[in-house]
């Protein structure tokens, strides 16, 4: 067929022979063809005839008729197709050389690979077009790729329904630790114990936004999680800071003062006495032997920070991402609004978090609403800025407050600091309460909730 012809002509990944196998086993066993519907589409078959054949199989299955030969052959005539698809003598011919034993999900998974393939040379092959033609900016181009290469990567995701026992059979650690709590796997711990007690620690594949107003510390405590990831004694993950507001220099400096626990103001004038010096230096090589890495690009993209992920998973056990903030982004090309814009990275960055099975803590911009309510200045999910997407996308959303921001004269409320837990999907809200060590620039867990209360372990 003129189709087939093409397919060759071009080199495209396809096999057509799986392809023919996967048709006429359907008509030989159409009770398959629900589970194998779940798994592919007519767009993953390469030729058109191949696609056509499909696209009836699916109406005759949705309008509740029988699968076979006939009823194929009737509907194909009905809509004039019967002799594009090669003929009744095709239809009869699709299980010729059909092994004994065939594996029909195999055969799904075979051709839908060769799809993916197929759409990523013809996605590659467009863009060197449109590059070499020069009618857009380079912007508009990569914006599109973007937007293009992420949309396959998640069309390429096969979910389906799952019997509970199947379910079972993939929890991480097995049944024991699906039944005893003590055993099961959890999350990356972020050091803060009454945070890892509300959220099993930070799950591979979620989006986690910490949001707060200016100067409330979601730099920082975003800083101090880092940290214990990478530097956990019992279990040190790389980790990924992605800055597009502070310098690497500055990150730093902030690290190494709270690792070392020398206040930042003295270190940045320089009047450190010996044993200050003594903590600094000790605290710089523990931080530079940790696995922290920091990309401080003012413009970088969800392109840009897709590759340097994926470089870095393939060298290291990537156990956090850290993208401070997400307002500072912005998508590569031409965007109806900013709204759009921040909801398109939203989702990006979460896309990203289930590609690379990792936990994402992207940190945000609230509104002035909050401190413009009388009384109360808590965020409340409504004060994220520009997105409600954001909300949507969030595995989970946590907001720094320190009443003392607004309430500079009441000594009572000095160092005192909460994480508000907003919203959380596989959990409870609720505050955790911190303290805040001002001239550190440092969160740590309150006395009370460490065991023995003999000073904080992060």
């Amino acid at each position: 067929m003129a189709a087939n012809d093409l397919i060759l002509q071009k080199g495209l990944p396809a096999n057509l022979d799986i392809e023919r196998y996967l048709l006429g086993a359907i008509l030989v066993d159409p009770s398959a063809f629900l589970n194998i519907a779940s798994l592919i589409q007519s767009t993953d078959f390469s030729v058109q005839s191949h696609q056509l054949l499909f696209t009836r199989m699916v109406e005759l299955s949705e309008g509740n008729h029988h699968i076979d030969r006939v009823t194929l052959a009737n509907e194909l005539m009905r809509h004039g197709e019967l002799d594009s698809v090669g003929g009744l003598s095709y239809l009869i011919s699709l299980d010729d050389g059909m092994p004994k034993l065939y594996d029909l999900e195999r055969y799904a998974g075979i051709v839908r690979e060769h799809s993916l393939r197929r759409r990523l040379v013809l996605s590659s092959q467009a863009l060197i077009d449109r590059a070499i033609s020069g009618q857009e900016s380079a912007d508009d181009i990569l914006a599109s790729a973007e937007s293009d290469l992420l949309a396959l990567g998640e069309s390429h995701v096969a979910n389906k329904l799952l019997h509970t026992r199947d379910i079972l059979g993939r929890a991480e650690g097995g049944i024991n630790a699906f039944l005893d709590p003590t055993k099961r796997i959890r999350g990356t711990s972020t050091g803060f114990l009454k945070l890892d007690e509300m959220t099993g620690g930070f799950r591979p594949g979620e989006l986690i936004i910490l949001a707060a107003r200016p100067a409330m510390g979601k730099t920082a405590l975003a800083l101090n999680i880092a940290q214990y990831v990478a530097m956990n004694p019992a279990n040190p993950r790389a980790v990924a800071i992605f800055s597009l507001e502070m310098s690497n220099e500055s990150l730093l400096q902030r690290m190494v003062c709270a690792q070392s626990r020398v206040s930042q103001t003295k270190f940045r004038e320089g009047f450190l006495d010996g044993e200050e010096r003594r903590r600094l230096q000790k605290g710089l090589v523990e931080i530079v032997k940790a696995p922290i890495f920091i990309n401080d690009s003012s413009t970088i993209g969800i392109m840009e920070i897709h590759a340097e992920l994926r470089r870095l998973k393939s060298q290291a056990d990537l156990g956090l991402v850290v993208v401070d903030y997400l307002q500072l982004m912005t998508s590569k090309g031409k965007v109806e609004n900013r709204n759009q814009e921040v909801s398109a990275l939203s989702r990006g960055l979460k896309l990203l978090s289930k590609e690379l099975q990792c936990p994402f803590l992207v940190l945000s911009q609230l509104s002035r609403a909050s401190e413009t309510r009388v009384g109360d200045h808590r965020p409340v999910l409504s004060d994220l800025r520009e997105s409600g997407s954001i909300e949507q996308d969030a595995d989970m959303v946590a907001f720094v407050f320190r009443e003392e921001y607004y309430k500079r004269f009441d000594a009572s409320l000095h160092g005192l600091a909460e994480l508000i837990l907003a919203k959380q999907r596989n959990g409870p809200t609720g505050i955790v309460k911190m303290s805040f060590l001002h001239e550190y620039t440092k969160f740590e867990n309150r006395l009370d909730d460490i065991p023995g209360g003999d000073g904080p372990p992060n």
